[in-house]
């Protein structure tokens, strides 16, 4: 279950901030493929804390896709950040939720939900570690280098929102 909260809510609601996440405990997770355009926003956030040295002490990571393996590796974390390119309409720039353990469907060899992820972590190990996603707006997909100037913009809107909230 995602517990999604508008942007203008977001520091009332959930309060995070980067240096929650700028310890050893903590994984930040860029999920896409930067060869399919917008696809890439996560593993460009990712680029951006490594480019500005954010959260320096935090185990950042990027991959294409969620695999089975990966309830392993936030067994061991107290906190991860998901980011992930999203076509959602119903999100204009960018969007941060609370990932909770929930079995759904979406099992398969190419895909497995965030949620999925969680709930075979506490069938496995017992434990499951605070997870929230945060999702960025992209616009094309096609086989090509390079974020959309709007999906630069809302890459853009999020590094500032989390400058300016963890300031």
């Amino acid at each position: 279950m995602l517990k999604r909260f508008a942007i203008s809510t977001l520091a009332e609601e959930i309060a995070v901030t980067l240096a929650d996440y700028n310890d050893a405990s903590c994984l930040i997770y860029g999920i896409g493929n930067v060869g399919r355009q917008d696809d890439g926003l996560g593993w460009a956030f990712i680029d951006w804390l490594e480019d500005n040295t954010i959260c320096p002490k935090a185990d950042l990571d990027r991959h294409y896709q969620l695999h089975l393996e990966h309830a392993d590796l936030i067994s061991h974390k107290k906190k991860v950040l998901f980011v992930d390119a999203t076509k959602a309409a119903d999100v204009e720039t960018f969007q941060l939720e609370i990932v909770e353990p929930k079995m759904d469907h979406s099992f398969t060899s190419h895909s497995i939900s965030i949620n999925a992820i969680m709930n075979t972590c506490q069938a496995c190990f017992d434990f499951v570690p605070e997870v929230q996603l945060l999702t960025i707006k992209g616009y094309e997909w096609e086989l090509e280098l390079g974020l959309t100037e709007q999906a630069s913009q809302n890459l853009q809107a999020a590094t500032d929102y989390f400058k300016k909230v963890s300031t």
